[in-house]
């Protein structure tokens, strides 16, 4: 009886919530031993991130703990179990690392949603291909909720050295398997082939359920098969497979996306969108999405009126901008808004502010006024995106101002924009502040990032190199123009 007595008081606090383990002082060293791999969040009842992670945690580890080997999630409340957080160094929250084998091998760096931790996790565990010996691990390897990736070799070819070394490569992206076993080739039908296999929720009378490879073993070409041949006409874009959703036209799709608790609702919308997607295929790229997932997105698509709808909700990214339907979904109102979209006829939605009073000498863009102000102004323009808590920014607000000054009387303009209350245009790829770009008149399409120093001299001197028709004040080289007297 005493020894049951300690067994059961040794696992108290190790299993959380769900099927996320939770770990102590007292057992943190001894419990972690037992996983070949685990990911361990050490994080704090009152963060914030912690909160909002914790669900996607949650779905994670139940997805991970059938996973073969299964994977542990492991979380460590760090307000209570001050040691272990202070042996790994923990000072922000939620921080989380990967053990192998009790030890600490290396930071986590991927995902933060559940089906992008799972992807990278699954990953992290066994060889990057895993062999496939028979026909029981065929059918189970494919008859999983997620696609897998299958390499099909007779014999060693070079199909077979390149799909191993993506396999190397996109592990943390896709699942990938192996089989020369001549019953699991003759099972699937293939040898020297590489396939995508769709899981059976997802399969429908639109879309094959198997994608297979047609190039030859290079490299390149099977990693852009796998990231953009493979998620079929309306494929399930979630925050961990946004890579495989880059192309554009592209047809967003919002709803409740949900294959675990329903399914039969969730192919119900998106067969609807594949009728439609079927016309326009490798011309536009349709995708469906959870509402709830993308709740940030649907505001920033100008959607956000219209999330609480009991139907879908669409958007359409183009390189152009954001088309939100205004119409209540159905395949005949989606097929219409495509067209007027491709037809270059629909009004883009862009987030601005007020287009405002140009009382000073830099200017002040907008999204409403972006079009006019810079990309029609018929001059050169040097634009600054900012946002008006960056110290980096208000650093360079005064030699902004003293270079537009000096410049006031030439054919360039001096602008800035609020990119944190204005859509900033798809040209532009803003990812810190200040970013600065040059936009030669005649070449407004081709924005040239601005890398050089943050001094009036060197704004000139850049300026006067490359104005296209020379500044009148300055020459080439930046220096001042001697007035000649008469």
């Amino acid at each position: 009886m005493k020894v049951f007595i300690l067994v059961v008081a040794s696992l108290v606090g190790v299993y959380a919530s769900g099927d996320v383990l939770e770990y102590t002082d007292s057992n943190f060293e001894d419990l972690i031993k037992q996983h070949e791999v685990a990911l361990v969040k050490f994080y704090a009842p009152w963060c914030g991130h912690c909160k909002r992670m914790a669900p996607e945690y949650d779905r994670a580890a139940t997805k991970l703990l059938r996973n073969d080997p299964p994977i542990a999630l492991v979380k460590v409340d760090c307000t209570t179990e001050k040691s272990v957080c202070d042996k790994f160094g923990v000072k922000g929250f939620p921080t989380l690392k990967i053990f192998r084998n009790g030890a600490a091998a290396q930071d986590y760096d991927g995902p933060r949603e559940a089906d992008g931790i799972v992807k990278y996790m699954r990953g992290q565990s066994g060889p990057s291909s895993r062999e496939i010996k028979t026909v029981a691990d065929f059918e189970k390897f494919t008859g999983g909720d997620d696609n897998v990736v299958l390499g099909f070799f007779e014999s060693e070819s070079k199909l077979k050295d390149s799909f191993l070394k993506v396999a190397d490569t996109e592990r943390d992206r896709f699942s990938f398997g192996h089989s020369s076993n001549p019953d699991v080739l003759k099972k699937a039908g293939y040898s020297d082939d590489i396939v995508v296999y769709t899981p059976k929720k997802l399969h429908n009378k639109f879309d094959t359920n198997e994608f297979k490879y047609d190039g030859n073993y290079d490299t390149d070409k099977i990693k852009n098969f796998l990231v953009h041949e493979t998620v079929g006409l309306a494929g399930i874009r979630t925050q961990g497979n946004l890579f495989q959703f880059e192309q554009k036209p592209l047809v967003v799709v919002y709803y409740n996306v949900d294959y675990v608790k329903d399914p039969k609702g969730s192919n119900y919308w998106r067969n609807r969108v594949l009728k439609v997607a079927q016309d326009y295929k490798r011309k536009v790229q349709f995708a469906v999405s959870n509402k709830e997932e993308f709740s940030q997105e649907i505001e920033q698509n100008g959607l956000g009126e219209r999330k609480d709808s009991d139907k879908p909700i669409v958007a359409i990214l183009t390189n152009e901008g954001k088309f939100p339907l205004d119409d209540e979904f159905s395949i005949d109102n989606l097929k219409s808004f495509v067209e007027l979209v491709l037809s270059g006829k629909a009004e883009a939605y862009m987030k601005s502010e007020p287009v405002p009073e140009q009382t000073e000498d830099v200017k002040v863009a907008v999204g409403k006024n972006f079009k006019d102000l810079i990309l029609d102004s018929g001059k050169d323009v040097l634009i600054e995106f900012y946002a008006p808590w960056c110290g980096h920014c208000k650093s360079l607000a005064p030699k902004y101002d003293e270079l537009a000054s000096k410049l006031k009387n030439e054919d360039v303009i001096i602008a800035k924009m609020d990119a944190t209350a204005n859509d900033v245009p798809p040209l532009f790829e803003v990812r810190g502040f200040p970013t600065l770009f040059w936009l030669p008149k005649n070449s407004k399409s081709n924005p040239v990032p601005y890398n050089g120093g943050r001094e009036v001299k060197d704004f000139i001197n850049f300026i006067a190199k490359h104005s296209t028709d020379g500044l009148k004040g300055f020459n080439r080289d930046g220096k001042k123009v001697k007035k000649t007297e008469l």
